[in-house]
C-alpha cells in the first residue's frame, strides 16, 4: 500500500522550480531574435566587402594609364663623321618598346619616330599599327638611318664632333585605344622624349635617357 501512495506523486525538480510554458515561448522569441541580429550582421559585413572590392576594382582595374612608349638598346652598325665638313652619318638597330601597364589591350595607329640634331630633323623610323597586350610591352624591332644631308652648316656640329660626344634627341607620339572589360573604350596617346649621346671614340652608345 505504501508504494502504491508514492507513485500517485511525481518527483519534483531537483531544484524545486519548474519553468511555465509563458517563459518557454520567451525563450525561443530570444532565440529567434539573436538568430536574426546575427544574419543581419552577416549581411551588413557582406555589403561592406562588397563596397570594398568595387571601390578596389574602380580604383586598381578600371583606372586607365597613358601607355608609355621609349627606345630599346641601341646596337650600331655603322658610324660615320667629319668634324671639318661637318657631316655624320650612322646606322643602328634598336626596338620601339610601347609598355602597357592597363588590364587591357592598347591598340595603337602607325606613327613616326623622328631624331633631330639641335630640333632639326636628321632621319625618321616608321612604327608600324600594332597592340600592346594587358599589362605588357610591345616590342617593334627597327633599323634607323641617319645623316646631317638636311642639316645646315653649323660651328656648334663640328665642336661637338671634335669633342668626340655627339647628343641627338628623339620624339614621338602614338595614339590609340586602352580596352578594358571588351566593353570600355578610352583614347590615350603615348608620348617619347629620349636623349642619345654617341661616343664617337669606341662608336657606342655613352647614355640614353628617356622620359
Amino acid at each position: 500500500m505504501a508504494e502504491n501512495i508514492n507513485q500517485a506523486y511525481p518527483l519534483a525538480p531537483a531544484n524545486g522550480y519548474t519553468r511555465s510554458d509563458g517563459e518557454s515561448l520567451v525563450s525561443e522569441d530570444e532565440l529567434k531574435r539573436r538568430k536574426r541580429i546575427k544574419l543581419f550582421t552577416y549581411i551588413g559585413i557582406f555589403v561592406v566587402f562588397q563596397i570594398i572590392v568595387m571601390t578596389v576594382f574602380g580604383l586598381t582595374v578600371m583606372k586607365v594609364k597613358t601607355p608609355k612608349v621609349r627606345l630599346g638598346e641601341i646596337s650600331i652598325t655603322d658610324f660615320n663623321s667629319a668634324a671639318a665638313t661637318p657631316s655624320f652619318d650612322t646606322t643602328f638597330n634598336t626596338q620601339i618598346r610601347v609598355k602597357n601597364t592597363n588590364w587591357g589591350p592598347y591598340k595603337f595607329d602607325a606613327g613616326t619616330v623622328t631624331f633631330t640634331y639641335q630640333g632639326t630633323p636628321v632621319g625618321t623610323v616608321m612604327v608600324p599599327k600594332s597592340k600592346a597586350g594587358m599589362r605588357s610591352t610591345k616590342k617593334i624591332n627597327v633599323e634607323v638611318s641617319l645623316n646631317t644631308d638636311a642639316l645646315p652648316s653649323s660651328s656648334t656640329l663640328s665642336s661637338e664632333l671634335n669633342s668626340g660626344v655627339l647628343t641627338l634627341t628623339s620624339q614621338a607620339k602614338l595614339t590609340g585605344k586602352v580596352e578594358l572589360m571588351l566593353i570600355m573604350k578610352k583614347k590615350k596617346s603615348a608620348n617619347m622624349d629620349c636623349t642619345i649621346a654617341f661616343d664617337l671614340s669606341t662608336k657606342t652608345i655613352k647614355s640614353l635617357q628617356c622620359k
